[in-house]
């Protein structure tokens, strides 16, 4: 098992220790001393790159910070300053990243992983001075994450996002969705569509889709003897892989925390077209309903819950505990209106954001709306909505609805806790010059940027299949991805996006995953039957992702449209689910 489980780590720390260690020759000139190459240079923090004093606004003749020049007395009017960090725009400056991307393979634990990473760059950029880390590391970095508005908005969806999912749980509704399915659904590929259909409409959060979807359909796929491995599959393939495309989703607010300038949001819907595992994961559960095919341990499974009627091929871990208190006051719009309203009203708030109300139209103010107070103004609307909603039908008593606000708040911590620390590691690898240094590195390695997509993906995977998280390796690999390019380079797009995906395919393989376990649960089948009859199926959509990938940076370096690889992926998913059906018949 060491054996096994040490060539991931391996491989990650050689990819990063090539970026780290090679060198730069590619020189910009340009006014922006930031913009030569091997810079040591960064913004003032006094001025602002006004040059300007910033005590007496160039106003006062007698200013006793200027002495009368009206000139920055810390850059000298230049604007720029030298970093005070002996580490700056060096390989050093990617070893927080690599050490927090070591210690989470290594350990499996993500939150001390990136605590670490964050704790060496505050030692880097002061020099190893004991006063100067601590404030960096605090003041600078978390204090700096927490009190950035941008990022308490996020914080605040998460937190009304929370809150929203446990309503909708304690209303009913979605137990009165169960037996209306139950009532309605009359083939065994019908219960398996309706089971994908309904992950795919629970896209504003994995934890809500696991934990509704599992409890919705398990009647409905018991009684069409769909084995409980499969739903469990169905049920994992519909939460991440869904959410990573959705637009308003928790996920979507996570990325979009990365971003520069407030323009996360626009980043991710750009991205959503090259999200390849994403996509050819729905495509893949649709073609194995479709086509009635199953491949690995999973076929065994469906073949004897088809033939034995026995959906767990084994002992059900599940058989002792109590069934479901049925509520009957619940109705399908109990769950079906609050998320449409929750829909509507954070695609208002992201186009008010964008200026839609003044004047811009809707593609442009969708596009460059703030996620950050769209989403946050969105969500405060819908939960008011769900509160009077559910205060009106008398689902539950205004006790038990305010309850539901601390509940939503602890569901969220995890992710919180997650979002803090990477926000923090982003700054302390910004403060260290990282983006200059890979920015040289790939201008001086030309050649390496098509295969950039696919080596992102594979290290993507590779890290959250070790961790379980997706938010950590986010946090991790964006913000470097992120400074390899301008962000109106294709390529650029389709390597955020590579890291996405790749987060996703790892997350979805891991049997540490918080989402895997969840998926198991929410279908009540055993934890390692899930694990070993999902890992078959997402790794062929693996394996056709990274060739997708592969596809994609190759047109888009050559300037030809990277989107032409998406056809191609589909056309192989297709292909190989057929070779696989044939195999089987003739097997």
């Amino acid at each position: 098992m060491r054996t096994r489980r040490s060539w991931p780590v391996r491989l990650i720390i050689m990819v990063m220790m090539v970026l780290a260690l090679a060198t730069t020759s590619f020189a910009v000139l340009a006014d922006d001393p930031t913009e030569i190459s091997g810079t040591k240079m960064i913004e003032c923090p006094d001025c602002g790159l006004t040059g300007g004093c910033s005590v007496c606004l160039g106003t006062d003749a007698e200013c006793e910070a200027c002495g009368g020049t009206f000139v920055c007395p810390t850059c000298g009017g230049e604007g720029y300053i030298q970093s005070p960090s002996s580490s700056y725009n060096t390989a050093l400056s990617l070893l927080p990243p690599v050490i927090a991307i070591a210690l989470a393979l290594i350990t499996k634990e993500v939150y001390s992983s990136l605590f670490i990473g964050i704790l060496v760059g505050g030692l880097l950029y002061s020099n190893f001075s004991f006063e100067g880390t601590l404030n960096h590391v605090f003041s600078g970095g978390i204090v700096a994450s927490l009190s950035d508005s941008y990022n308490v908005g996020i914080l605040i969806f998460l937190v009304i996002l929370g809150t929203m999912v446990c309503l909708m749980n304690k209303a009913g509704g979605s137990a009165a969705f169960g037996r209306w399915a139950k009532k309605n659904i009359k083939s065994r590929v019908g219960a398996q569509l309706a089971s994908i259909l309904l992950g795919c409409l629970i896209f504003i959060d994995d934890y809500f889709n696991c934990l509704t979807v599992g409890s919705v359909m398990r009647p409905i796929t018991d009684k069409h003897n769909v084995s409980r491995a499969k739903l469990a599959y169905i049920i994992d393939a519909t939460a991440a892989p869904v959410c990573i495309i959705a637009p308003i989703s928790s996920w979507a607010a996570a990325v979009s925390g990365f971003a520069e300038d407030g323009q996360g949001l626009n980043l991710f819907i750009r991205a959503i077209p090259y999200n390849f595992y994403a996509l050819l994961t729905i495509v893949m559960m649709l073609g194995l309903v479709l086509m009635k095919v199953d491949f690995g341990p999973m076929a065994k499974f469906e073949k004897n819950a088809v033939e034995n009627g026995d959906l767990f091929s084994g002992s059900n871990p599940y058989a002792m505990m109590d069934e479901e208190i049925d509520d009957t006051k619940g109705t399908v719009m109990d769950l079906v209106l609050p998320i449409v309203v929750l829909v509507v009203c954070c695609v208002i708030g992201m186009i008010y954001s964008g200026g839609f109300f003044s004047g811009e139209n809707f593609v442009d103010a969708f596009s460059n709306s703030d996620a950050s107070i769209g989403l946050m103004l969105g969500s405060a609307f819908g939960l008011l909505f769900a509160l009077i909603y559910y205060f009106v039908r008398r689902s539950m008593t205004f006790k038990e609805m305010m309850g539901c606000i601390p509940e939503g708040f602890k569901a969220m911590v995890p992710a919180i806790l997650i979002l803090t620390f990477a926000w923090t590691l982003k700054s302390m690898t910004d403060s260290l010059g990282a983006k200059y240094f890979v920015r040289d590195f790939v201008r001086s390695a030309q050649g390496l940027q098509m295969l950039l997509p696919v080596i992102v993906f594979v290290v993507g995977c590779l890290l959250a299949f070790a961790t379980g998280t997706s938010w950590g390796t986010f946090g991790i690999l964006i913000p470097i991805v992120q400074n390899v390019f301008s962000m109106d380079n294709p390529l650029a797009i389709i390597c955020i996006s590579a890291c996405m995906a790749g987060a996703v395919c790892g997350d979805h393989c891991s049997p540490i995953s918080d989402t895997t376990i969840m998926a198991s649960a929410g279908a009540q089948c055993d934890h390692v039957n899930h694990v070993s009859t999902q890992l078959p199926y997402a790794i062929s959509c693996a394996v056709i992702a990274g060739i997708s990938y592969v596809v994609a940076g190759a047109l888009a370096y050559f300037g030809l449209p990277g989107i032409i690889a998406l056809p191609v992926g589909i056309v192989l998913m297709l292909g190989f689910l057929f070779f696989v059906k044939n195999a089987r018949r003739s097997a």
